[in-house]
């Protein structure tokens, strides 16, 4: 049964930006709600079928060993408390955020917790939990001798094509090392719990191919997965992979510090853009020490984008923290520190939200703590989603009325669209579709080819994927107007 707490709702603030923080008018910063201890740490957000948005409180819960929660009409609702077991076998600590798997269920790994004999012990599991809030505990990490497996999951799950989940252990694996943790490895497993573990990282020499991934892969177009990790590599500072369709593991890119590594700390983001390359980011490295934009083709050829402190006081931002691509073509993030806010958060200043054009222009969109020094706007964003709505959301770390973080938006002049779920297929296939005030759809169109489907909410439908059906767009026809898909849907 789910705790429902209101939160109060924080000034609309609307930000007029001059010099090199212009931006249009019409964006408007808003502070939706403040985080408390009960919710402390909020990671990504996902859109739900529901409309509401589903994120993680990595310390919060009743437990304070972390929880699900909901995020509706600026209301917290905690769907589940971790450590609600005794010696948390169900997990506790849950990493980054939560998946919503095609069958509208939600999916993550916890830190710690699982088949344990003691409170606080556990090295990790991957869960399963309902929308209204019934767990199941999928795997437990460490259960193969010597850990062979993996343990201490610090990332989320993303879902291939073939319905399977895949994700990284920090530790673990075939290969030891000198104080047999582990470097890492990458599994997958299904909904109902069959795990395989697909590759044990340091498993060629001075661990050339990478060590200790830190990120969710990501699943390409052309099939292949990609991913991160955080050490290792020809010059220790992580690598970029890839893993084909056979199990043929390649390691594309080592990162060397002129170009961006995490040689101190801080998660290796991975995306794919609809121009097919890959992007991504380093919180630390680069000539500045502060963090990197980068572009990686399937191929590996790597290009440096942007370098983060390379204006005077690290006013364009350090330490990048999310990286998504707008319908614009260009991409949008929040670096954690710098900007040019008040700096009364133990650095330059308290983050930011910025542009990046594909050519690698900067443009800073708001900058954390710019009202007064108690921060009611957040400090540290974590986080950031493009909502079917065409408006941005995100959370941070800090800052709010309790200390303890927030949810923001920012708007755009981007306009409302549908999401499929997943967005891969095959004739006769069911898909989902998220959107906003989907109720009275009149026509669902694969690329032009028409489909049935059926309205289940105003923010939900399911159709199926028609014959003859091509790889393109999807549009959607309701009442106020047709809705397009960002990304194509791709026909298999």
């Amino acid at each position: 049964m789910k705790n429902t707490r209101v939160l109060k709702t924080v000034a609309i603030l609307t930000i007029f930006y001059f010099a090199a923080s212009v931006i249009s008018p019409a964006q408007t910063f808003t502070t939706l709600l403040s985080f408390d201890k009960t919710d402390y740490l909020p990671g990504d957000l996902v859109q739900g079928r529901n409309g509401s948005f589903y994120s993680i409180s990595g310390f919060g819960g009743t437990n304070a060993e972390g929880s699900v929660i909901e995020i509706s009409d600026q209301n917290v609702s905690t769907v589940y408390n971790f450590c609600s077991l005794t010696n948390c076998t169900d997990g506790a600590y849950p990493q980054v955020g939560v998946l919503m798997g095609t069958d509208g269920n939600f999916y993550g790994t916890t830190f710690e917790g699982g088949n344990s004999t003691c409170k606080g012990c556990g090295s990790g599991s991957v869960f399963k939990v309902t929308p209204t809030g019934k767990l199941t505990n999928l795997y437990d990490f460490c259960s193969l001798a010597k850990c062979a497996d993996g343990f201490n999951p610090e990332a989320k799950l993303m879902q291939a094509s073939n319905g399977v989940f895949l994700g990284t252990t920090y530790y673990g694996g075939t290969n030891p090392g000198p104080y047999n943790v582990g470097y890492g490895t990458l599994f997958e497993i299904t909904s109902s719990g069959k795990f395989t573990s697909l590759y044990s990282f340091c498993s060629q020499t001075n661990c050339t191919d990478g060590s200790h991934p830190h990120w969710v892969p990501i699943q390409a177009t052309n099939g292949n997965i990609y991913g991160t990790t955080y050490w290792g590599g020809a010059n220790n500072s992580g690598t970029v992979f890839s893993l084909g369709h056979t199990g043929q593991f390649t390691s594309m890119y080592s990162f060397t510090q002129p170009s961006g590594s995490t040689f101190t700390s801080g998660p290796l983001i991975l995306m794919q853009a609809t121009n097919g390359s890959l992007y991504g980011t380093t919180s630390y490295g680069g000539t500045n020490a502060q963090g990197t934009i980068f572009k990686i083709t399937t191929s590996g050829a790597f290009t440096n984008l942007y370098t983060f402190c390379s204006l005077s006081n690290c006013a364009d931002g350090t330490g990048p923290t999310s990286l998504i691509e707008g319908p614009d073509g260009n991409f949008y993030g929040t670096t954690f520190g710098g900007g040019t806010g008040l700096p009364v958060c133990g650095g330059l200043a308290c983050g930011t939200i910025f542009k990046l054009t594909p050519s690698g222009t900067l443009t800073t969109l708001y900058d954390f703590c710019a009202e007064t020094s108690s921060c009611p706007d957040g400090t540290g964003p974590l986080a950031l989603l493009l909502a079917t709505n065409g408006t941005l959301y995100g959370t941070t770390q800090g800052g709010g009325t309790s200390g303890d973080g927030t949810l923001f938006s920012l708007s755009t002049s981007f306009s409302p669209f549908v999401q499929t779920n997943p967005n891969v297929g095959k004739a006769g296939q069911s898909i989902g579709i998220l959107g906003n005030d989907l109720t009275g759809t009149t026509s669902v169109t694969f690329n032009g080819t028409a489909a049935t489907f059926t309205v289940v909410s105003s923010s939900f439908l399911r159709t199926t994927v028609p014959a003859g059906a091509k790889t393109g767009p999807i549009h959607v026809t309701t009442p106020s107007g047709t809705l397009k898909s960002i990304v194509s849907f791709q026909v298999n």
